[in-house]
């Protein structure tokens, strides 16, 4: 299990970016949704961890179900003083986040509607150069409210 609580001090300067790569499956959440918390205590951001720790699980559930690659890269950042982003890299470009509507009795096919209902905005961002990316970033904004 990774922790955190062991190893990591605050920065005091410039804006903080955590990742790690983990294996492709479902029961990655548990650790995602754990390393996201530990981060946001260090950040001392706690009040965002509930909404980040769901935008997480959601991010890799989709990664687990959709992507054929074996690793994922969470990627846990500050782009600023007043926005925090969690996304989830993966190996295929190809396969885009659609927003969607599920039915009544559809057992799956919320994610992103609950991403959506919970992030101030979300998106993604493919990775490589010209007309052959290697992979994309699902990623999802919260404010913070700071002012740094």
């Amino acid at each position: 299990m990774t922790s955190l609580r062991t190893s990591v001090a605050a920065l005091s300067v410039g804006h903080p970016t955590y990742s790690q790569t983990f294996p492709c499956k479902p029961s990655t959440a548990e650790i995602g949704r754990d390393l996201v918390r530990d981060v946001l205590g260090v950040w001392h951001l706690d009040g965002l961890a509930d909404r980040a720790a769901l935008i997480v699980t959601e991010l890799i559930a989709n990664a687990s179900r959709h992507t054929p690659g074996s690793e994922i890269r969470l990627t846990v950042a500050r782009p600023d003083a007043r926005r925090l982003r969690v996304g989830v890299v993966d190996r295929e470009p190809a396969r885009l986040p659609i927003l969607s509507q599920a039915a009544d009795d559809d057992e799956s096919g919320r994610g992103l509607l609950l991403v959506d209902a919970v992030a101030d905005r979300w998106g993604y961002d493919l990775h490589g150069s010209g007309r052959r990316p290697w992979g994309k970033e699902v990623w999802a904004e919260l404010r913070t409210g700071g002012d740094e």
